[in-house]
């Protein structure tokens, strides 16, 4: 009726039923009325158990390879954004050098024509004087003002002719001053270059290397999506076969096998009738208590601690519904009683052919000697029903209140 979460999940038990939720499962406890399901069914029931655990276990890997996969993606990319950050730093000091660079060259530029053009004005003044040069003294006497304007005239000249000189020659110096401000610009502008371009290539690298690992992530991802509609096949074969099972018998509303009987089953509905929350792929996960979701000790399980505000405690690998009697005593200081009443946990133990690992219900009324219940996992489809039970063939546990 249930699956339990083994402390060594790697190892499965020999015995089917102390794992399997198919024959197990309520299968035949349901099964059928009076007759017991046979060898032949029970081992029919088996197969689609094993092809469900093998694609439980598989899709389990696939998801864990892809979760580990995600976590390496999320590691680089962390990495490539670091290396796309420094490289976006380079390149904002590439174009303040570049700028530096850029304005010393138009320094440059302008040191040169000031250069040229001292120059022409300096040869215009050395033309000048030679043409003056060419009249002779007393000429040039003859012509000025006074000897005084003679005199001024020489050395206005002369006075010209030096500052001409001395700017050129500062000019000069400040050019070549430039152009070693330049060099030394060009230099560190060089190997900011080298530096962004090591660092690109780095990040092409690394984004190869984020890409590869998504795609790598987004293949397992698609394994596990490819194993689930694989299982949503086999379950649909399995509740199909239940079908049969229970359409074989008359119905399957109703039932007497032994000291068990039931009647007006309400049919199953989906995982998240009952307010129960743990659904996904039956045996997908284990729930709070340490049991498998949707069979039907992780129901009771919710239903004591959640709607009927009991202590359950994790059952540390014995929450089989047959182990219950027991189990439930020592983990959460649950009592048997007689006269039962809603909230009691219901235990069918095991009934050969019919419940090879129990079965467990919860009490919603009781009516003389009629108990009404709900439960998961009748029929072994992992879903929602109630029905009537008597209150022989069965055991009451009462849990503590939290």
């Amino acid at each position: 009726m249930m699956k339990q979460r083994s402390a060594t999940p790697v190892q499965r038990p020999s015995i089917k039923g102390l794992a399997t939720k198919s024959i197990v499962v309520a299968t035949a406890v349901l099964v059928i009325l009076a007759a017991p399901l046979s060898i032949t069914q029970r081992v029919h029931a088996d197969s689609y158990d094993d092809q469900m655990q093998a694609i439980n276990n598989q899709i389990r890997q696939y998801q864990s390879r892809a979760d580990e996969l995600g976590k390496q993606a999320q590691t680089l990319q962390v990495e490539l954004d670091r290396l796309t950050n420094e490289k976006n730093a380079i390149q904002a000091q590439i174009n303040l050098s570049q700028a530096q660079y850029d304005k010393l060259q138009r320094q440059i530029t302008d040191t040169e024509k000031k250069i040229a053009d001292n120059k022409d004005a300096l040869g215009e003044t050395i033309a000048n004087m030679y043409v003056d040069n060419s009249i002779t003294p007393l000429e040039m006497l003859a012509s000025s003002k006074s000897i005084g304007d003679y005199v001024d005239q020489q050395e206005y000249r002369a006075s010209i002719r030096d500052t001409l000189n001395t700017t050129i020659e500062e000019i000069k110096a400040l050019k070549i001053k430039l152009e070693k401000d330049k060099a030394d610009v060009q230099v560190v502008l060089d190997r900011q270059k080298a530096q962004q371009a090591s660092l690109a290539a780095k990040e092409a690298q690394q984004a190869q290397l984020v890409q590869q690992t998504r795609n790598d992530e987004a293949a397992f991802q698609g394994l596990v999506s490819q194993n689930q509609s694989q299982l949503q096949s086999i379950a649909a074969q399995q509740r199909a076969y239940y079908d049969s099972l229970r359409q074989s018998s008359g119905g399957g509303d109703s039932g007497v096998i032994g000291n068990f009987s039931y009647s007006n089953w309400s049919g199953n509905s989906g995982c998240g009738s009952g307010g129960y929350p743990y659904c996904g792929y039956q045996d997908s996960y284990s729930d709070p208590w340490g049991l498998y979701n949707r069979e039907c000790v992780s129901y009771v399980a919710w239903a004591l601690s959640e709607r009927f505000g009991k202590y359950v405690g994790n059952f540390s690998g014995n929450g089989n519904a047959y182990e219950w009697v027991w189990s439930a005593p020592r983990y959460s200081g649950a009592v048997r009683t007689y006269d039962p009443q809603p909230g009691d946990a219901v235990i069918l133990p095991i009934v050969p052919g019919l419940a090879p690992v129990g079965h467990a219900m919860i009490v919603e009324s009781v009516s003389g000697s009629t108990v009404r219940v709900s439960q998961y996992n009748f029929y072994g489809t992992g879903e929602y029903s109630t029905m009537n039970i008597a209150t022989s063939g069965v055991v009451f546990l009462r849990f503590q209140n939290k």
